[in-house]
Protein backbone atom coordinates (compact mmCIF):
# COMPACT_ATOMS: atom_id res chain seq x y z
CA UNK A 1 0.00 0.00 0.00
CA UNK A 2 1.53 3.49 -0.51
CA UNK A 3 2.22 5.79 1.94
CA UNK A 4 -0.48 7.69 3.45
CA UNK A 5 1.34 10.87 2.79
CA UNK A 6 1.51 10.52 -0.62
CA UNK A 7 -1.89 9.39 -1.27
CA UNK A 8 -3.18 12.58 0.87
CA UNK A 9 -0.72 15.32 -1.69
CA UNK A 10 -2.74 15.48 -4.73
CA UNK A 11 -0.23 17.94 -6.40
CA UNK A 12 3.18 17.78 -7.39
CA UNK A 13 5.74 19.76 -8.78
CA UNK A 14 8.25 17.77 -11.69
CA UNK A 15 11.49 19.57 -12.33
CA UNK A 16 12.84 19.01 -16.02
CA UNK A 17 16.19 20.88 -16.24
CA UNK A 18 19.01 19.67 -18.32
CA UNK A 19 21.31 20.78 -20.70
CA UNK A 20 19.39 20.74 -23.29
CA UNK A 21 17.36 23.79 -21.60
CA UNK A 22 20.15 25.90 -23.06
CA UNK A 23 18.73 25.78 -26.69
CA UNK A 24 15.58 25.05 -25.11
CA UNK A 25 14.13 23.94 -28.56
CA UNK A 26 11.94 21.33 -30.28
CA UNK A 27 9.18 21.47 -32.87
CA UNK A 28 5.44 22.02 -32.15
CA UNK A 29 3.62 18.19 -30.98
CA UNK A 30 1.85 16.55 -33.57
CA UNK A 31 0.93 13.38 -32.51
CA UNK A 32 3.18 9.86 -32.63
CA UNK A 33 0.43 8.49 -34.42
CA UNK A 34 0.10 10.59 -37.36
CA UNK A 35 3.96 11.16 -37.65
CA UNK A 36 4.19 7.94 -39.64
CA UNK A 37 1.29 9.43 -42.05
CA UNK A 38 3.62 12.41 -42.38
CA UNK A 39 6.55 10.69 -43.62
CA UNK A 40 8.33 10.23 -40.33
CA UNK A 41 9.09 6.58 -39.50
CA UNK A 42 11.09 7.89 -36.72
CA UNK A 43 8.65 9.82 -34.71
CA UNK A 44 11.27 10.50 -31.47
CA UNK A 45 13.28 12.13 -33.73
CA UNK A 46 10.72 14.52 -34.02
CA UNK A 47 9.61 14.82 -30.77
CA UNK A 48 7.92 17.63 -29.05
CA UNK A 49 9.90 17.01 -25.92
CA UNK A 50 12.67 19.34 -26.07
CA UNK A 51 14.80 17.15 -23.52
CA UNK A 52 15.35 14.89 -26.06
CA UNK A 53 17.10 17.51 -28.28
CA UNK A 54 20.61 15.23 -28.08
CA UNK A 55 18.70 12.06 -29.60
CA UNK A 56 16.92 14.59 -32.28
CA UNK A 57 20.09 16.01 -33.63
CA UNK A 58 20.95 12.11 -34.38
CA UNK A 59 18.31 12.88 -37.09
CA UNK A 60 20.52 14.70 -39.93
CA UNK A 61 17.13 15.61 -41.17
CA UNK A 62 15.07 16.66 -37.73
CA UNK A 63 13.73 20.02 -37.31
CA UNK A 64 16.18 19.99 -34.35
CA UNK A 65 19.07 19.31 -36.32
CA UNK A 66 18.14 22.20 -39.09
CA UNK A 67 17.37 24.96 -35.71
CA UNK A 68 21.05 23.51 -34.51
CA UNK A 69 22.79 24.38 -37.59
CA UNK A 70 21.19 27.73 -38.02
CA UNK A 71 21.97 29.08 -34.51
CA UNK A 72 24.94 26.54 -33.35
CA UNK A 73 26.83 25.83 -36.45
CA UNK A 74 28.94 22.69 -35.19
CA UNK A 75 28.77 23.21 -31.59
CA UNK A 76 28.47 20.41 -29.72
CA UNK A 77 25.62 19.40 -27.11
CA UNK A 78 28.47 18.95 -24.58
CA UNK A 79 28.99 22.39 -24.37
CA UNK A 80 25.76 23.06 -23.39
CA UNK A 81 26.70 21.76 -20.31
CA UNK A 82 29.01 24.26 -19.40
CA UNK A 83 26.40 27.01 -20.14
CA UNK A 84 23.70 25.08 -17.76
CA UNK A 85 26.76 25.64 -15.12
CA UNK A 86 27.54 28.78 -15.89
CA UNK A 87 23.91 29.90 -15.46
CA UNK A 88 23.52 28.09 -11.92
CA UNK A 89 25.79 31.42 -10.38
CA UNK A 90 22.18 32.93 -10.30
CA UNK A 91 19.82 29.90 -9.18
CA UNK A 92 17.59 30.74 -6.42
CA UNK A 93 16.56 27.08 -5.05
CA UNK A 94 14.39 28.73 -2.66
CA UNK A 95 12.32 30.86 -4.98
CA UNK A 96 11.73 28.11 -6.41
CA UNK A 97 10.34 26.00 -3.55
CA UNK A 98 8.48 29.01 -2.29
CA UNK A 99 6.77 28.94 -5.92
CA UNK A 100 5.86 25.43 -5.59
CA UNK A 101 4.63 25.10 -2.68
CA UNK A 102 2.01 28.45 -3.44
CA UNK A 103 0.71 26.73 -6.10
CA UNK A 104 -0.77 24.18 -3.44
CA UNK A 105 2.33 21.15 -3.83
CA UNK A 106 3.17 18.91 -1.46
CA UNK A 107 6.05 17.38 -3.20
CA UNK A 108 8.25 18.14 -5.51
CA UNK A 109 10.40 15.74 -8.17
CA UNK A 110 13.90 16.94 -9.23
CA UNK A 111 14.92 15.26 -12.71
CA UNK A 112 18.95 14.08 -11.47
CA UNK A 113 19.51 12.66 -14.25
CA UNK A 114 18.20 12.34 -17.55
CA UNK A 115 18.66 10.46 -20.65
CA UNK A 116 22.09 12.77 -21.61
CA UNK A 117 23.69 11.38 -18.68
CA UNK A 118 24.46 14.90 -17.48
CA UNK A 119 24.61 14.49 -13.49
CA UNK A 120 22.39 17.36 -11.32
CA UNK A 121 24.95 16.65 -8.30
CA UNK A 122 29.04 16.24 -8.67
CA UNK A 123 28.43 12.34 -8.27
CA UNK A 124 31.64 10.09 -6.56
CA UNK A 125 31.00 7.74 -8.86
CA UNK A 126 33.27 8.13 -12.31
CA UNK A 127 31.48 8.41 -15.70
CA UNK A 128 34.18 6.36 -17.87
CA UNK A 129 32.75 7.49 -21.27
CA UNK A 130 32.26 11.65 -20.31
CA UNK A 131 34.14 13.22 -18.00
CA UNK A 132 33.30 15.93 -15.85
CA UNK A 133 29.71 15.34 -17.09
CA UNK A 134 27.70 17.41 -14.11
CA UNK A 135 26.81 20.45 -12.20
CA UNK A 136 29.46 22.12 -10.12
CA UNK A 137 26.73 22.95 -7.55
CA UNK A 138 24.84 20.40 -5.73
CA UNK A 139 21.50 21.00 -7.30
CA UNK A 140 19.71 17.99 -5.99
CA UNK A 141 21.14 18.59 -2.49
CA UNK A 142 20.27 21.97 -2.52
CA UNK A 143 17.05 22.00 -4.13
CA UNK A 144 15.89 19.24 -1.64
CA UNK A 145 16.86 21.26 1.44
CA UNK A 146 14.85 24.37 0.21
CA UNK A 147 12.07 21.73 -0.84
CA UNK A 148 11.79 20.72 2.68
CA UNK A 149 12.63 23.72 4.06
CA UNK A 150 8.85 25.09 2.59
CA UNK A 151 6.83 21.41 4.37
CA UNK A 152 7.31 19.63 0.56
CA UNK A 153 8.54 16.27 0.04
CA UNK A 154 11.23 15.68 -1.94
CA UNK A 155 11.88 13.00 -4.82
CA UNK A 156 14.60 12.40 -7.15
CA UNK A 157 13.78 11.67 -10.72
CA UNK A 158 16.93 9.43 -12.19
CA UNK A 159 16.81 7.61 -15.81
CA UNK A 160 17.89 4.06 -15.27
CA UNK A 161 16.86 2.84 -18.97
CA UNK A 162 18.70 5.22 -21.24
CA UNK A 163 21.88 7.06 -20.98
CA UNK A 164 23.68 8.67 -23.98
CA UNK A 165 26.75 8.69 -22.82
CA UNK A 166 27.47 4.91 -22.67
CA UNK A 167 25.32 4.23 -25.59
CA UNK A 168 24.32 6.95 -28.49
CA UNK A 169 22.70 4.84 -30.80
CA UNK A 170 19.79 7.54 -32.47
CA UNK A 171 16.35 6.63 -30.93
CA UNK A 172 13.41 6.80 -33.49
CA UNK A 173 10.59 4.39 -32.30
CA UNK A 174 9.86 2.44 -29.43
CA UNK A 175 11.90 -0.75 -30.22
CA UNK A 176 15.16 1.51 -30.69
CA UNK A 177 14.44 2.23 -27.21
CA UNK A 178 14.30 -0.84 -25.80
CA UNK A 179 17.50 -1.84 -27.90
CA UNK A 180 19.52 1.62 -26.62
CA UNK A 181 19.16 0.30 -22.88
CA UNK A 182 22.95 0.03 -22.08
CA UNK A 183 24.70 -2.92 -21.27
CA UNK A 184 28.20 -3.61 -20.36
CA UNK A 185 28.96 -1.48 -17.25
CA UNK A 186 26.05 0.50 -17.13
CA UNK A 187 24.22 -1.52 -14.82
CA UNK A 188 26.55 -1.75 -12.59
CA UNK A 189 27.48 2.88 -12.95
CA UNK A 190 23.30 3.00 -12.52
CA UNK A 191 23.16 1.21 -9.59
CA UNK A 192 25.76 2.67 -7.99
CA UNK A 193 24.73 6.15 -8.64
CA UNK A 194 21.20 5.51 -7.43
CA UNK A 195 22.44 3.95 -4.31
CA UNK A 196 24.77 7.07 -3.58
CA UNK A 197 21.06 9.49 -4.13
CA UNK A 198 18.93 7.49 -2.05
CA UNK A 199 21.92 7.47 0.86
CA UNK A 200 23.00 11.25 0.53
CA UNK A 201 19.68 12.65 0.09
CA UNK A 202 16.89 9.82 1.60
CA UNK A 203 14.19 10.83 -1.19
CA UNK A 204 10.73 10.31 -0.32
CA UNK A 205 10.03 9.54 -4.02
CA UNK A 206 12.34 7.33 -6.10
CA UNK A 207 10.92 7.98 -9.75
CA UNK A 208 12.87 5.61 -12.23
CA UNK A 209 12.05 6.17 -15.95
CA UNK A 210 12.02 3.62 -18.90
CA UNK A 211 13.51 1.01 -17.06
CA UNK A 212 15.86 -0.66 -15.66
CA UNK A 213 19.68 -2.29 -16.74
CA UNK A 214 19.55 -5.25 -14.61
CA UNK A 215 17.60 -8.48 -13.60
CA UNK A 216 14.38 -8.16 -11.78
CA UNK A 217 16.46 -9.69 -8.92
CA UNK A 218 18.46 -6.48 -9.05
CA UNK A 219 15.54 -4.45 -8.82
CA UNK A 220 14.30 -6.34 -6.32
CA UNK A 221 17.71 -5.71 -3.83
CA UNK A 222 17.62 -1.91 -5.02
CA UNK A 223 14.55 -1.48 -3.70
CA UNK A 224 15.11 -3.26 -0.07
CA UNK A 225 17.75 -0.74 0.10
CA UNK A 226 15.65 2.00 -0.65
CA UNK A 227 12.95 0.68 1.57
CA UNK A 228 15.70 -0.17 4.36
CA UNK A 229 17.11 3.57 3.79
CA UNK A 230 13.75 5.58 3.19
CA UNK A 231 10.69 3.96 5.52
CA UNK A 232 8.12 5.91 4.40
CA UNK A 233 8.89 6.69 1.17
CA UNK A 234 7.77 5.42 -2.24
CA UNK A 235 8.40 4.14 -5.40
CA UNK A 236 7.02 4.53 -9.44
CA UNK A 237 5.78 1.89 -11.78
CA UNK A 238 9.04 2.38 -14.21
CA UNK A 239 11.28 0.17 -12.43
CA UNK A 240 10.83 -2.49 -15.02
CA UNK A 241 13.81 -5.33 -15.08
CA UNK A 242 15.46 -6.02 -18.54
CA UNK A 243 13.38 -8.87 -19.98
CA UNK A 244 15.70 -11.31 -22.27
CA UNK A 245 13.16 -11.01 -25.27
CA UNK A 246 14.68 -7.47 -25.38
CA UNK A 247 17.29 -9.12 -27.51
CA UNK A 248 15.26 -10.93 -29.66
CA UNK A 249 14.93 -7.13 -31.20
CA UNK A 250 17.84 -7.27 -33.01
CA UNK A 251 16.06 -10.09 -35.27
CA UNK A 252 15.14 -8.99 -38.73
CA UNK A 253 11.21 -7.64 -38.76
CA UNK A 254 11.27 -7.46 -35.41
CA UNK A 255 11.17 -4.33 -34.28
CA UNK A 256 8.29 -3.17 -36.58
CA UNK A 257 5.67 -5.68 -35.18
CA UNK A 258 7.32 -4.24 -31.42
CA UNK A 259 6.21 -1.01 -32.53
CA UNK A 260 2.66 -2.48 -33.41
CA UNK A 261 1.92 -3.69 -30.44
CA UNK A 262 3.36 -1.06 -28.57
CA UNK A 263 0.94 1.25 -30.35
CA UNK A 264 -1.94 -1.02 -29.35
CA UNK A 265 -1.10 -2.01 -25.73
CA UNK A 266 -0.04 1.38 -23.81
CA UNK A 267 -0.85 4.41 -26.65
CA UNK A 268 -4.03 6.60 -24.61
CA UNK A 269 -4.78 9.66 -26.26
CA UNK A 270 -1.58 11.71 -26.39
CA UNK A 271 0.48 10.00 -24.34
CA UNK A 272 0.61 6.85 -22.45
CA UNK A 273 0.53 4.45 -19.50
CA UNK A 274 3.66 2.40 -18.74
CA UNK A 275 3.13 -1.24 -18.47
CA UNK A 276 3.02 -2.85 -15.42
CA UNK A 277 6.35 -3.95 -13.48
CA UNK A 278 7.27 -6.88 -10.68
CA UNK A 279 7.40 -3.72 -7.93
CA UNK A 280 5.29 -0.43 -7.80
CA UNK A 281 3.18 1.96 -5.26
CA UNK A 282 1.97 3.85 -7.95
CA UNK A 283 1.39 4.16 -11.68
CA UNK A 284 2.51 7.00 -13.76
CA UNK A 285 0.38 7.59 -16.92
CA UNK A 286 2.27 10.07 -19.24
CA UNK A 287 -0.38 13.25 -20.70
CA UNK A 288 -3.23 10.25 -20.52
CA UNK A 289 -5.63 9.60 -18.72
CA UNK A 290 -5.53 6.02 -15.94
CA UNK A 291 -8.52 3.62 -15.16
CA UNK A 292 -7.52 1.29 -12.76
CA UNK A 293 -7.42 0.22 -8.84
CA UNK A 294 -3.88 1.13 -8.18
CA UNK A 295 -2.79 4.42 -6.79
CA UNK A 296 -1.50 6.73 -9.61
CA UNK A 297 -0.18 10.02 -10.89
CA UNK A 298 -0.79 11.88 -14.04
CA UNK A 299 2.33 13.18 -15.13
CA UNK A 300 2.48 16.28 -18.10
CA UNK A 301 3.92 19.35 -18.80
CA UNK A 302 2.46 22.69 -19.21
CA UNK A 303 2.80 22.67 -22.90
CA UNK A 304 3.39 19.63 -24.76
CA UNK A 305 6.83 19.40 -23.66
CA UNK A 306 9.11 18.51 -20.34
CA UNK A 307 12.05 20.13 -20.86
CA UNK A 308 12.23 24.05 -21.49
CA UNK A 309 10.60 24.57 -25.16
CA UNK A 310 10.99 28.29 -26.35
CA UNK A 311 9.49 27.61 -29.58
CA UNK A 312 6.00 25.93 -27.74
CA UNK A 313 3.29 28.09 -29.28
CA UNK A 314 0.55 30.09 -27.20
CA UNK A 315 -1.88 26.96 -27.81
CA UNK A 316 0.40 24.30 -26.57
CA UNK A 317 0.29 25.59 -22.82
CA UNK A 318 -2.90 24.63 -20.44
CA UNK A 319 -5.10 27.67 -20.34
CA UNK A 320 -6.72 28.72 -16.97
CA UNK A 321 -10.21 26.01 -17.25
CA UNK A 322 -7.98 23.18 -18.38
CA UNK A 323 -5.75 23.62 -15.79
CA UNK A 324 -8.60 23.74 -13.12
CA UNK A 325 -10.08 20.95 -14.69
CA UNK A 326 -7.24 18.80 -14.30
CA UNK A 327 -6.11 19.41 -11.22
CA UNK A 328 -9.67 19.38 -9.58
CA UNK A 329 -10.60 16.15 -11.71
CA UNK A 330 -7.37 14.67 -11.07
CA UNK A 331 -7.87 14.96 -7.36
CA UNK A 332 -11.52 14.47 -6.83
CA UNK A 333 -10.96 11.28 -8.69
CA UNK A 334 -8.32 10.27 -6.12
CA UNK A 335 -5.07 10.33 -7.97
CA UNK A 336 -1.88 12.93 -7.80
CA UNK A 337 -1.29 15.22 -10.36
CA UNK A 338 2.89 15.51 -11.17
CA UNK A 339 2.79 18.59 -13.43
CA UNK A 340 6.10 19.55 -14.69
CA UNK A 341 7.94 22.91 -15.04
CA UNK A 342 11.07 22.90 -17.10
CA UNK A 343 13.37 26.08 -16.48
CA UNK A 344 15.43 27.79 -18.59
CA UNK A 345 18.89 27.05 -18.82
CA UNK A 346 20.45 30.60 -19.40
CA UNK A 347 19.72 32.13 -16.18
CA UNK A 348 18.05 29.40 -14.23
CA UNK A 349 14.47 30.78 -14.00
CA UNK A 350 11.36 29.59 -14.67
CA UNK A 351 9.53 30.83 -17.76
CA UNK A 352 6.73 33.40 -17.69
CA UNK A 353 4.39 31.08 -19.11
CA UNK A 354 5.01 28.27 -16.96
CA UNK A 355 5.03 30.87 -13.74
CA UNK A 356 1.66 32.19 -14.95
CA UNK A 357 0.23 28.56 -14.46
CA UNK A 358 1.61 28.39 -10.99
CA UNK A 359 -0.24 31.48 -9.98
CA UNK A 360 -3.11 30.52 -11.28
CA UNK A 361 -2.67 27.37 -8.93
CA UNK A 362 -2.07 29.04 -6.09
CA UNK A 363 -5.11 31.57 -6.87
CA UNK A 364 -6.81 28.07 -7.84
CA UNK A 365 -5.72 25.84 -4.09
CA UNK A 366 -6.96 28.91 -1.89
CA UNK A 367 -10.21 28.28 -2.73
CA UNK A 368 -10.50 24.14 -2.63
CA UNK A 369 -12.03 21.87 -0.12
CA UNK A 370 -9.71 19.00 1.06
CA UNK A 371 -11.32 16.61 -2.06
CA UNK A 372 -9.82 19.26 -4.33
CA UNK A 373 -13.06 20.22 -5.55
CA UNK A 374 -14.14 24.14 -6.08
CA UNK A 375 -16.82 24.92 -3.38
CA UNK A 376 -20.52 25.50 -5.04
Amino acid sequence: MVASWWSRAQLGIFVHWTPASVPGWAPPYVPADRLPLAGRPTPLGWTSYAEWYENALRFPGSPVSAHHRATYGTRPYTAFGQDFNEALESWDPAAWARSFRAAGARYAVLVTKHHDGFCLWPSEVRNPHRTGWHTTRDVVGEFAEAARAEGLRFGVYYSGGLDWTFDDRPIGTGADMVSAVPRGSYPAYAAAQMRELIRRYRPDILWNDIAWPGSRADVQRLIEYYRFTVPNGVVNDRLFPRAPLWSLLRLPGAKPLYNRWERRTIAQGEGFVPRKPPYYDFRTPEFARYIGPDPYEITRGIDHSFGYNRNSPPDAFLSRTALTALVTGTAAAGGNLLLNVGPRGEDATIPAAQQLRLDWLAELTTDLTPDGCVPA
